[in-house]
């Protein structure tokens, strides 16, 4: 399976953001004339933090102090950052780039890596990172460019072509004809100190560079760096996309299908998987959930998606999955094939206390049980050797669906 990974990049960040409060709060949108964000918009000596794209042809660029800018442009529009907001900017870009993989690294406050290898094909990730790039626009109010490549440096090479609110692609197989006619200093990692001693050597494209022996490199800059230079100007990189730990502020699994699935009782019995991922997982770090949320996915890797709110927050598997199932009812027309389902759960609380409902299922102390037994079996599942075990004894059957019904008192069929 080919890597497919996003970098999407937030387009003059601080003064895109910045522009979009002004915006909401009805006043004219600073992006489409000459504008910069610094410090402190009435002192002259204050740095420029970033510019906008009309402020960047005539010159102005960041780290630049305020007094050169005004002697470009006396007519310059100032305003001054806000961290705060930057911060709620960040939050929703990183929020909104999630829904599409869980598998993110933030690069910074207005960048981030995806891996998308399991989300697109090389034919549709334009299609996809164009969709992203366009629903970053129209729900979030500013644009970013999303580059897509075959690994983390060639994605992020390929964001930074042409802006702004663009996609552009770079494959391994196109680092002749793309990347190497570019400056060495467009090189990732290439700092300008880096650049400079190049240049006095004669390496000026990063196709010098890449067809430099290691030999005389690695005089240049040294051994560790030569090789690290040499991988990079060769489009070489396998870096994962490294995804962050923290407190979970919600839980999802998924299931893509090797082929894709029709029938109601196999998708049944795929939500019946996930669902069972989910809970254990809220169980295991002690939350109750209030919000379930369920999505489809068809061929054509579009997305049909819906939630609910539950009664009271819950961590068991049966009321997880009756919730999305009634969600399928009323999301999946019953005929067009699936290529993937997934369940979500939000609104997360650690308390314990459970409201009693002259309602309640009368079931529920069963449902509970079996919870108990799963988590059991759960947790030697997630042993790699008996994982392993269980596959090698389970040639013709799904080895984790498996594990997850075997119950010390024998098999038993997932809650209804």
């Amino acid at each position: 399976m080919p890597r497919i990974i996003f970098h999407i990049d937030v387009n003059s960040a601080f003064l895109s953001w910045i522009a979009t409060k002004l915006v909401l709060e009805g006043k004219p949108d600073i992006r489409l004339v000459p504008s910069v964000v610094s410090g402190d918009p009435s002192d002259r000596r204050s740095i420029i933090s970033a510019a906008s794209i009309p402020a960047k042809k005539i010159g102005i660029k960041a780290a630049m102090p305020v007094s050169m800018a005004l002697r470009i442009d006396p007519s310059l529009v100032i305003v001054q950052g806000d961290w705060e907001w930057y911060k709620r900017c960040s939050e929703s870009f990183i929020a909104l780039c999630r829904s599409y993989s869980p598998v993110l690294q933030q690069f910074s406050i207005d960048e981030c890596f995806l891996d998308m290898s399991l989300r697109c094909t090389p034919e549709n990730a334009v299609e996809v990172a164009t969709r992203l790039k366009d629903e970053v626009k129209q729900q979030l109010g500013f644009t970013v460019n999303v580059g897509v490549g075959s690994n983390k440096l060639l994605a992020k090479m390929a964001s930074d072509f042409e802006k702004p609110d663009k996609v552009h692609i770079l494959w391994e197989n196109e680092v002749p004809d793309k990347m190497w006619p570019l400056p060495v200093g467009d090189l990732l990692w290439c700092g300008k100190k880096t650049q400079e001693r190049l240049n006095a050597y004669g390496i000026k494209t990063i196709g010098q560079l890449a067809a430099l022996g290691m030999g005389s490199l690695t005089r240049l800059v040294g051994q560790k760096f030569a090789q690290q230079l040499h991988e990079n100007a060769n489009g070489r990189d396998e870096s994962p996309v490294e995804t962050e730990i923290q407190e979970a502020k919600s839980y999802s699994a998924e299931r893509t299908f090797p082929q894709d699935l029709v029938k109601p009782a196999d998708i049944d019995r795929a939500l019946f998987y996930v669902a069972s991922i989910v809970a254990h997982r809220i169980r295991r770090d002690d939350f109750r959930a209030s919000t379930v949320s369920m999505f489809v996915k068809y061929k054509d890797f579009s997305m049909a998606q819906k939630q609910c709110t539950l009664d009271q927050p819950s961590d068991v598997t049966a009321v997880i999955l009756n919730a999305a199932r009634r969600m399928l009812s009323e999301t999946w027309d019953g005929v067009t094939p699936l290529r993937q389902v997934g369940i979500g759960v939000s609104k997360l609380t650690h308390e314990s206390a459970i409201q009693m409902s002259l309602f309640e299922d009368p079931k529920m102390e069963y449902y509970r049980e079996w919870d108990r037994q799963y988590d059991e079996q759960a947790a030697r599942a997630e042993d790699a050797r008996l994982l392993a075990y269980e596959r090698k004894k389970q040639p013709n059957q799904d080895p984790v669906y498996v594990v997850l019904r075997e119950v010390k008192s024998g098999k038993k069929s997932p809650p209804e």
